[in-house]
C-alpha cells in the first residue's frame, strides 16, 4: 500500500467552535482541486492508494475540544495542528504574510524583520514536524507546501532519513539581491530547510534559477542541471507550473445553470462590454494601478464611454494586516472617484464587487465577460487567467495578463503588458475590447489546448513521477556509496597486498579546501598518518596533487612518501631527485599568463598561481556568480588561444589551469603502476582532475570519489573528514 501524506498551512476543511459545537466546513482552492483530481486518478490506478491532508484547521480550537475536533477531521482523512491565537498571529499574520509575503513578492519597504515572528515561525514548523512525524509510516510520501513550511522539510529529513519528502513552493522565489535582505541566520535556515526536500519544485523556470542562484551564493552550493549534493545526498529543484481542472471548468461554463446566470449577469449590466478582473485583496495584484489604466483608458478613448464596465471582484483577505486595510480604502476611494467622474445616471463604469462568490457565479462571470483584465504586479502562477479562458469553450475573450504573472510564460499569446504602466493598460483595454471574434479564436485556442493538456492533475503526476526519478537515482548513487562493510574488504585487501600502492590527491581529499592555496598546509596528525603508511611498506604511498613541487616538497617531503606534481608533470620517489614523466617547454607561459592576469583584475578575490609547467586562476574568494561566469569565459578563451599548441585548458573546483598537453594525473599513475607493478591499488580524489586518474586505472583498482557522487570512480564517501579514518584503518588494521 502507498500512501501520500500532503502538508499544507491550511487544511482542506475548516473548522469552527461554537457553543461547545464543532463545524466543519469544505474549503476550494486550485491546490485543493489539483490534489483531489490526481488522488482519484492514482485510485483508479492503484486501489489500495491512500491520501492524508495534514495542516492548521483555522481559528482557535480550545484545548477541551482539540481531541473531539481531531476526531471529526479524521474521518475527512485530515490531521490537524493546533495552534493558539497568538501563534497564529505571530506565524501566519506575522513572519508568513508581513515578512516572508512582501519579500518573496519585491515588496521590500513592506517586510518586518521582527525576530519574534521569526521565532514563532521556527516553532510552528516544528509543531507540523511533530505531527507528520507522529502519523508518517514506512513507503509514505510526503508532500510539503509553499512559504508557510519553508523549514519542514529538513526538519522531517533529520528525524526520517530515507522519506520521500518532495517540497513545492506556490510563491514566487526571489532574486538573490532580494532574497538577501533577510538576516543571514534566517536565509541560511530556509534554504537549508528547503533543500532538505529530495525534489523542489517552483512555477517557472526562472524562480527555479533564483533559488539556485541563492543557494549557491548564500550556502556554497554549486548545481549542476538543478542537482544539488546535500551532505553527500542528492537533491534537485525543477519546474512544475500548476494547471487548473480543464474539464470540470469546461463542463461548468456549458451547464444549464451557469448560462442561465450568465445571460443575467449581461443584461444587468445593460448588455454593455464587460471587463473582468478576480482577485484576492492583496497590494501584489495591482488592483489600484489596474483601476489607474482604466481611468486613462476612460479619458483617452470616450468613444467607449456607456458602452464598457469594469467589474473588480475582490476577494476579502488578510484583514488584519494593516496594508491590507489601507489597500481596501484606497480602492473604495478610486473606484468612488472614477464613477463620481465618468458616471452617468444610465452607467456605472466601475461595477466594484467585494466579496466571495460560490464557483458557479465565477465561472458565469468569466463567461460573460468579454476581456479579462490580470495584471497582478508579481505573482507566483496566477490561475485566474487559466480559469478565464477554461471557461471560454466558444474561444472567445481577450486576455489582457501581466508579464510578471508566473502565467504569462505558457501564454504568449495573451496581450501582455507592465502592469506598473498604466498607459499599458489603458492601450490593452481598447486593443482588447475592438479585437475581432477571429483573432480572440487565433489567440485563446493554441493556450486552450495548452491548458488542456497540462491541468492540474498532470501537474501533481509530473512532480510526483519527477519525486520517483530523484529517488532512483539516490539509490543507484547510494549503491556507489563506500559502506562499512565495504571499508573492512578494502582494509582487509590492503593488509594482505605484498604490493599495494595508494594514490591520494591533496587538496580537498587529505586537507580541506582553503579560501587560498597557501593556507592549505598539512596538520600532524596527517603528517603522522603518512609516515605511518610508509613505514609499513616504502614505495606504496603516492600523493598526486596539482600543486607545484616546491610547496609538496616542504609541506610532505619528510614524511617520505612519494610525490607526483603538477597533476603528473613530476614525480620523485622517497628521497630521490624530482623528474619529468613527458619532455616540456615552459616557454608558452609568457604568451598565456597576460591572458589570465587580465581575468584577475577582472574578478576581486581571484589570483594566479604560476607553477614550474603549468598556471592556474583561482577563484574560491571570489563572488561566486561572477567567478563561474568568468571562469567559463577564460576557459573559452584560453581554449581558441591554445588550439594550434600542445597545451590542455582544465576547468577544475573554482580554478582554470593551463597544462601540457597529455600531462595529466591519470598517465602519471598508469606509468607508475606499470612500473611497481602493484597487486592492490587504492585511489582517493575529490576533483575533476581526478576523475583522468580514476579512468586510467585498471578495473581491478579500487577508486573511490570524495564528495559528490557523479564520478566514474567505483565508490565515494561523503566528505573528505571521512577520509582520514580509512587511512588510520589502513595503518592499525
Amino acid at each position: 500500500m502507498s500512501r501520500l501524506v500532503i502538508v499544507s498551512n491550511r487544511l482542506p476543511f475548516t473548522l469552527r467552535e461554537g457553543d461547545g459545537e464543532l463545524e466543519c466546513k469544505p474549503s476550494t482552492g486550485g491546490l485543493i482541486t489539483a490534489f483531489g483530481a490526481y488522488v482519484a486518478h492514482r485510485r483508479e490506478q492503484e486501489p489500495d492508494f491512500e491520501s492524508t491532508w495534514v495542516g492548521w484547521p483555522g481559528g482557535e480550537i480550545s484545548e477541551a475540544a482539540r481531541g473531539r475536533a481531531s476526531e471529526l477531521l479524521a474521518q475527512q482523512g485530515a490531521h490537524p495542528v493546533f495552534l493558539s491565537r497568538e501563534e497564529s498571529d505571530d506565524f501566519y499574520y506575522g513572519f508568513c504574510n508581513r515578512t516572508l509575503w512582501p519579500l518573496f513578492h519585491y515588496f521590500s519597504s513592506y517586510v518586518d524583520y521582527e525576530p519574534k515572528y521569526w521565532n514563532t515561525y521556527v516553532r510552528v514548523n516544528q509543531s507540523f514536524c511533530n505531527v507528520v512525524s507522529s502519523l508518517v509510516q514506512p513507503g509514505d510520501t510526503v508532500w510539503v507546501q509553499d512559504y508557510q513550511l519553508l523549514l519542514l522539510p529538513a526538519l522531517l529529513r533529520e528525524r526520517h532519513p530515507g522519506i520521500d519528502l518532495g517540497f513545492f513552493l506556490h510563491t514566487p522565489f526571489p532574486a538573490y539581491e532580494v532574497f538577501r535582505l533577510l538576516p543571514t541566520p534566517w536565509k541560511r535556515e530556509i534554504l537549508r530547510g528547503m533543500l532538505g526536500a529530495d525534489l523542489i519544485g517552483f512555477h517557472v523556470h526562472e524562480y527555479t534559477q533564483y533559488f539556485l542562484h541563492s543557494v549557491q551564493r548564500i550556502l556554497g552550493l554549486d548545481h549542476h542541471l538543478g542537482q544539488i549534493t546535500v551532505g553527500g545526498e542528492l537533491r534537485r529543484a525543477d519546474t512544475f507550473p500548476l494547471g487548473v481542472d480543464f474539464a470540470k471548468f469546461e463542463q461548468l461554463a456549458s451547464s444549464e445553470a451557469v448560462l442561465q446566470r450568465r445571460s443575467q449577469i449581461a443584461n444587468e449590466l445593460g448588455q454593455r462590454k464587460i471587463v473582468l478582473s478576480v482577485d484576492r485583496l492583496d497590494y501584489t495584484k495591482g488592483i489600484e494601478s489596474r483601476l489607474r489604466g482604466y481611468e486613462l483608458f476612460l479619458e483617452r478613448f470616450p468613444q467607449w464611454h456607456e458602452k464598457v464596465v469594469f467589474v473588480p471582484l475582490v476577494v476579502p483577505s488578510r484583514v488584519e494586516v494593516p496594508e491590507y486595510e489601507q489597500l481596501k480604502r484606497a480602492l473604495d476611494e478610486r473606484v468612488g472617484e472614477i464613477n463620481g467622474r465618468f458616471g452617468t445616471l444610465g452607467w456605472v463604469p466601475v461595477v466594484y464587487q467585494y466579496r466571495s462568490v460560490d464557483q458557479d457565479e465565477l465561472v458565469a462571470l468569466y463567461g460573460a465577460a468579454d476581456v479579462g483584465l490580470i495584471t497582478p504586479l508579481r505573482d507566483g502562477m496566477n490561475l485566474v487567467a487559466k480559469e478565464y479562458l477554461a471557461s471560454k469553450s466558444e474561444g472567445s475573450g481577450a486576455l489582457i495578463l501581466s508579464e510578471m504573472a508566473g502565467a504569462s510564460r505558457e501564454m504568449a499569446e495573451a496581450i501582455l503588458i507592465n502592469p506598473n504602466h498604466w498607459d499599458e493598460i489603458a492601450e490593452a483595454l481598447d486593443q482588447a475590447l475592438s479585437m475581432s471574434p477571429e483573432e480572440q479564436r487565433l489567440r485563446n485556442e493554441p493556450i486552450r489546448e495548452r491548458l488542456r493538456a497540462y491541468d492540474s492533475r498532470l501537474w501533481a503526476m509530473h512532480f510526483m513521477s519527477s519525486l520517483g526519478k530523484v529517488k532512483a537515482q539516490q539509490r543507484r548513487l547510494g549503491s556507489k556509496l563506500l559502506s562499512r562493510d565495504l571499508w573492512r574488504g578494502l582494509v582487509q585487501q590492503y593488509r594482505e597486498a605484498r604490493r599495494p600502492l595508494l594514490l591520494l590527491d591533496y587538496d580537498g581529499t587529505l586537507v580541506p579546501i582553503a579560501p587560498e592555496p597557501q593556507l592549505a598546509a598539512p596538520d600532524d596528525e596527517l603528517i603522522d598518518l603518512l609516515r605511518r603508511l610508509v613505514a609499513r611498506l616504502p614505495r606504496s604511498v603516492f600523493i598526486i596533487s596539482g600543486r607545484e613541487r616546491a610547496t609538496l616538497d616542504r609541506w610532505l617531503g619528510a614524511t617520505g612518501v612519494g610525490l607526483i606534481a603538477e597533476h603528473g608533470a613530476w614525480l620523485r620517489e622517497g628521497g630521490h631527485d624530482w623528474r619529468l614523466t613527458k619532455p616540456q617547454s615552459p616557454e608558452w607561459k609568457a604568451q598565456i599568463a597576460p591572458i589570465m592576469r587580465a581575468y584577475v583584475s577582472q574578478v576581486a578575490g581571484s589570483l594566479l598561481e604560476e607553477k614550474d609547467l603549468s598556471i592556474a586562476w583561482h577563484y574560491r574568494r571570489s563572488d561566486a556568480e561572477l567567478g563561474a561566469q568568468r571562469a567559463k569565459e577564460l576557459a573559452d578563451e584560453l581554449t581558441q588561444f591554445t588550439a594550434n599548441l600542445e597545451l590542455q585548458v582544465l576547468e577544475g573546483k573554482k580554478v582554470v589551469e593551463v597544462r601540457g598537453a597529455g600531462v595529466n594525473k591519470g598517465a602519471a599513475a598508469g606509468a607508475l603502476a606499470l612500473e611497481l607493478e602493484p597487486d592492490f591499488v587504492l585511489a582517493l580524489g575529490d576533483d575533476q582532475t581526478d576523475e583522468d586518474l580514476f579512468r586510467a586505472l585498471p578495473a581491478s583498482a579500487h577508486t573511490v570519489h570524495v564528495g559528490t557522487p557523479f564520478t566514474s570512480a567505483h565508490y565515494n564517501v561523503s566528505e573528505q573528514r571521512d577520509v582520514r579514518p580509512l587511512l588510520r584503518a589502513l595503518v592499525e588494521g
